[in-house]
């Protein structure tokens, strides 16, 4: 019988084999424990949840409905903060659509916080625009001071009201605005 000579591994080949099976252990327990932590939590009940919904006698009504009941007005304003109460020029444009149906197209901040007297200028020939916002706020017809006709088609609105410092004897909006704090 011939002697055959086994072969040995280096040591540094042992270590490598050693190293890479504690990493597949590692990983194999690890995923044993992804596998029971999901087969715990798939068959979990968790907490019942009851829901109520109020009794409404009520039909419901189609949006089409509500929408002849109210439609909104196709005006479209700019609301500027001229006062530097924060917020304002928002709160006015809630106002104005909850209120009188009237669509915001944009409420920012005015070229300055000074103006003493709330203005609304009509950008175009839409009078029935100017007309309806008067009355939401409750101004008298020939009153100049705060109805003003500044023509500018550039803007892209009917009309631009800049909220003034006397925002306060506007009772309608005034009113409106403490409301929704």
């Amino acid at each position: 019988m011939t002697n055959k000579k086994t072969r040995r591994k280096p040591k540094k080949q042992n270590q490598q084999d050693l190293t890479l099976n504690a990493a597949i252990g590692i990983v194999g327990i690890l995923l044993l424990g992804f596998i029971y932590s999901f087969s715990q939590n798939s068959s979990h009940k968790g907490v019942p949840i009851e829901v109520n919904f109020p009794k409404n006698n009520e039909p419901r009504k189609l949006a089409a409905d509500v929408h002849d009941l109210n439609p909104i007005q196709n005006i479209k304003v700019e609301v500027l903060n001229g006062c530097g109460i924060k917020g304002i020029a928002a709160k006015t444009a809630k106002f104005l659509l909850l209120e009188h149906q009237v669509d915001v197209v944009r409420a920012d901040n005015a070229d300055n916080h000074d103006y003493t007297h709330t203005l609304i200028i009509l950008r175009n020939e839409k009078l029935e625009a100017l007309e309806l916002l008067r009355k939401s706020f409750g101004i008298s017809q020939n009153n100049q001071t705060v109805i003003q006709t500044k023509p500018d088609e550039s803007l892209g609105v009917d009309v631009t009201i800049i909220i003034g410092k006397d925002i306060n004897t506007y009772p309608n909006v005034f009113d409106f605005m403490t409301n929704i704090n």
